[in-house]
């Protein structure tokens, strides 16, 4: 399976890249891990900014993606049971998992509407970029979980 990362906006902070690009390097052992960033509308209106992001996300998924929305309203899994849910889109034969992390608005309804899972990692709310290394690491955690390799410790 092909998992792609779609970011909205770039990491400008250095010591957030740089353990961003840890994990995705790790990741590479394990499966196709792509990354692909969008640029952020970086207009005035959220809604107009939201919208504009909205087109070039629509844009970049294919229709027969498994998309992932990292929403605060999503299901909040565990490390292992998020293993599982990769696990279980392996086995059902999906080709590509896009992992999407929206814009500083979020999302809109069209968008909201394409997801096929909403994803949390908190009630709580984190920058935008801390959450790649977040995700990235998740991932990778995932895999090292399914491996049965020693990486991740209940």
């Amino acid at each position: 399976m092909n998992i792609r990362l779609i970011l909205v906006g770039k990491t400008t902070t250095p010591f957030v890249k740089e353990g961003f690009e840890v994990y995705v390097k790790r990741l590479k052992h394990y499966c196709k891990f792509e990354v692909i960033e969008l640029p952020d509308g970086k207009l005035k209106d959220p809604e107009k900014q939201k919208e504009t992001e909205a087109q070039a996300i629509l844009k970049s998924i294919k229709t027969d993606d498994f998309l992932v929305l990292l929403d605060e309203k999503g299901v909040n899994p565990t490390s292992r049971e998020f293993a599982q849910f990769l696990q279980k889109k392996m086995n059902a034969g999906t080709k590509q998992l896009v992992l999407l992390v929206g814009g500083a608005f979020g999302f809109t309804k069209e968008v909201y509407d394409r997801a096929d899972y909403q994803l949390s990692f908190s009630k709580m709310t984190f920058s935008h970029e801390m959450i790649r290394v977040f995700i990235a690491e998740q991932v990778y955690r995932a895999f090292t979980i399914l491996k049965g390799e020693s990486y991740h410790n209940d």
